[in-house]
């Protein structure tokens, strides 16, 4: 009996042995990923996006399905997968303001070694990648590939500061020749020339809406450009965010928006580009992403004589322009298969060759060689300007607590600029306690 049973044991054997050298018992092969889903905000970026991934389908044979859903519930309804730990999306093309929350409660898969083993960290600008990818700041870890580049721009009337007679006039009364601004104060000059009421001519157009963030991402131009940042070092706000700089910031910007066309005390993007297209207004800040309207004769009646230029340099040297965009991230709830899949799509959508193409078809690339190439210099009249902006952009905070941070900075910036509500220090320094004391609760500074 023992002799037979050993016989069979090593029968056994042999017959477990072929079958694990043909791939059978214990080496079935992984679940193949065919699809990969990628959640984003409505717009035509979204867009843009899907043309890509047909295009990645065509290449690879795995559909990419690019899912929108209107901005006004895009974060609430991540916000919803990430609390269920679903995985209904494989990567999300996310606010720069969402990596804390990402990074620090689990939701992202953290790329740092896949950007860095890889080159892809090298080959977007900066200052793309400390805000739309890099969290904690300054740490050297990374969360997402900076995809939808964007910032704050400017469209101006080239008809109205090329008249000769106009230029005339306003070297007569400031002294120097009216030009594209290079400054803050000059481009407060030619919105204070072209303010015309009587004529139904106005200066400039800047960003005052009070809900979500509209106020802040005009206000933080002029901020960052007095040399003014929304936290100094250890985080600390008080003295900071409330510096005498940041007071005559404030004030500054206030003067510009007295030059502004009626109507536009609530106003972001949508308004500026109206203003602008009925003839109101000289100049108008908006970001680059919705600049493509303005090229429509349809829609702009005075295309063919609109200019574009990067924002202007501030009285003690600096120059920043608020950051727009956003980033990809990996979501850590999917299998470890649709996780690989996903790294291999962001790889070859990181490639020069296919930032080009997205480039061309209407996305707004972070490419250091495609932002500096010719042929994207050259595409339209406001690439330039975008490829010179996304090299100094700046950012609102990204902790997890970046919306109650918000919340105060919108309230007393918008009540000083638009409600006439106290002077420039007291909403500055009210909002300086209450971001102190939120900081405090979320265990980012010490009482």
């Amino acid at each position: 009996m023992l002799k037979k049973s050993g016989s069979v044991f090593i029968l056994v054997a042999m017959i477990l042995t072929l079958a694990i050298g043909a791939g059978g018992v214990t080496a079935a092969p992984k679940a193949q990923v065919t699809e990969l889903t990628i959640f984003w905000a409505q717009w035509p970026p979204a867009d843009y996006l899907q043309e890509i991934g047909n295009r990645y389908e065509a290449e690879t044979g795995i559909k990419v399905n690019v899912v929108q859903e209107p901005w006004g519930s895009f974060y609430d309804v991540m916000a919803a997968e990430w609390a269920a730990k679903g995985d209904a999306y494989d990567m999300v093309v996310g606010d720069s303001q969402w990596l804390g929350q990402g990074a620090e409660q689990g939701h992202y898969l953290e790329l740092t070694d896949f950007m860095v083993e890889n080159g892809i960290h090298e080959t977007v600008t900066p200052a793309t990648l400390q805000f739309y990818g890099e969290f904690p700041a300054g740490s050297g870890r990374y969360w997402a590939y900076p995809t939808e580049g964007d910032a704050v721009g400017w469209a101006y009337r080239k008809d109205r500061l090329e008249d000769p007679e106009e230029m005339a006039a306003f070297e007569a009364e400031y002294g120097y020749p009216l030009a594209v601004p290079e400054t803050w104060d000059q481009l407060r000059d030619i919105a204070e020339f072209f303010y015309r009421p009587d004529e139904n001519v106005y200066g400039v157009g800047v960003y005052t809406q009070k809900d979500y963030d509209g106020m802040i991402m005009g206000y933080e131009n002029v901020m960052f450009s007095w040399g003014v940042d929304w936290w100094g070092e250890g985080n600390q706000v008080i003295g900071v965010v409330n510096s005498e700089e940041a007071v005559e910031a404030l004030e500054f910007y206030k003067e510009l928006y007295g030059f502004a066309p009626p109507g536009t005390n609530n106003a972001f993007y949508t308004e500026m580009n109206s203003v602008f297209v009925n003839g109101q207004a000289t100049m108008i800040m908006n970001y680059f992403a919705f600049l493509p309207d303005l090229l429509n004769p349809e829609v702009n009646p005075y295309a063919d004589v609109t200019g574009y230029f990067a924002g202007p340099a501030g009285p003690y040297g600096d120059r920043y322009t608020a950051l727009g965009g956003q980033g990809m991230s990996v979501l850590n709830y999917i299998s470890d298969e649709r996780k690989q899949a996903s790294l291999d799509f962001i790889k070859w959508f990181a490639s020069d060759e296919v930032q080009q193409q997205w480039a061309d078809v209407g996305g707004y690339t972070c490419n250091i060689a495609v932002l500096e190439s010719e042929e994207f210099l050259t595409n339209t009249p406001y690439n330039a300007a975008f490829a010179d902006s996304m090299t100094f952009v700046k950012d609102f905070w990204n902790i997890p607590a970046y919306g109650e941070l918000l919340e105060p900075a919108q309230r007393y910036i918008n009540g000083y600029v638009v409600g006439n509500v106290g002077t420039a220090k007291e909403a500055l320094d009210n909002m300086a306690i209450e971001q102190h004391e939120i900081l405090v609760e979320a265990g980012v500074l010490e009482e």
